[in-house]
């Protein structure tokens, strides 16, 4: 395994597991068998209902917590001060450890200054070792990385070959900003897997168009989190590390490049209404089920 230094000195691998989408059902085999195949580093979240799966599955292991890379994310509805600081200890009861490695804020949306000021002095009490952003746009990013006390020292972002953030990446470097890639594949949307430049490196280097894609985010400088439920394709996408993309081939795949989102926009006056919705929704349904609960 590669590891990149955060701007604290903490160490992170280059190359993790992601749990997003993955069911409560599968989600323990899905981190067990991942750490089997070698992994070390598990991202998950508040808003992906997995966080006690992936804590259940890290203590069967056996593997020591310390040789895990545990990241997980406040989702909108726990924003706020205090808010947050209470969902943070919450992540870690369900996660049942006594710190996480890397927490993020899921999301540039409602009142994420106050959530950071929870993260800011949670991190000073050592409870996370890193703390950062998620899908935060340069704008954003600045904004945080300029006012607040710590700057962020990790921002996870839609990053593939049809959309490489070569201009956010820019911005996170400027700031020592560690990028990490969500989607590393696209999801297979437009195409990714099956696209003609990069099916002629695989085959070129006599490896998968995903182990391609992941080696040129990793020669670039990016963190992955690559998702599959197959123990097969955990393995494949971890063996990347014996080989190396010429010049000539990285530069192929940045004119790949279409500068546009694959999912949806956080600039989209509509789409940030649909967050809302969202939100609200979850947080009503939440509050319904606590008080069938209690009834």
């Amino acid at each position: 395994m590669e590891y990149v230094t955060l701007s604290n000195g903490l160490k992170m691998p280059v190359l993790g597991y992601g749990v997003y989408q993955v069911t409560k059902d599968e989600c323990e085999r899905c981190v067990l068998d991942a750490l089997e195949t070698g992994y070390r580093s598990i991202d998950t979240a508040q808003s992906y209902f997995n966080e006690e799966e992936v804590g259940s599955a890290i203590k069967k292991s056996g593997i020591p917590r310390e040789d895990i890379f545990l990241t997980t994310k406040v989702w909108v509805e726990h924003y706020g001060y205090e808010n947050t600081k209470t969902s943070v200890m919450e992540s870690m009861r369900k996660l049942q450890t006594d710190y996480i490695d890397l927490m993020l804020l899921h999301q540039p949306f409602s009142d994420y200054y106050g959530a950071w000021r929870a993260l800011e002095e949670l991190y000073k009490e050592g409870k996370i070792k890193a703390i950062g952003v998620s899908n935060f746009y340069p704008d954003r990013l600045v904004d945080i990385a300029s006012f607040a006390e710590i700057c962020p020292m990790v921002n996870q972002v839609e990053t593939h070959i049809f959309n490489q953030q070569i201009e956010a990446k820019k911005w996170m470097d400027k700031y020592n900003v560690q990028i990490e890639a969500w989607a590393p594949f696209g999801e297979g949307r437009k195409g990714t897997f099956d696209n003609e430049v990069i099916a002629d490196i695989a085959q070129k280097y006599n490896k998968t168009t995903a182990q391609v894609m992941l080696r040129w985010n990793i020669q670039r400088g990016v963190v992955v989190l690559p998702k599959s439920t197959h123990k097969e394709r955990m393995a494949e996408n971890l063996n990347v590390f014996d080989f190396t993309l010429s010049d000539e081939d990285m530069a192929a795949i940045t004119a790949l490049d279409k500068n546009t989102s694959s999912f949806f926009s956080h600039y989209d006056p509509g789409m940030v209404e649909w967050f809302a919705k969202m939100v609200e929704e979850r947080k009503t349904k939440h509050d319904s089920s606590k008080e069938k609960k209690n009834w």
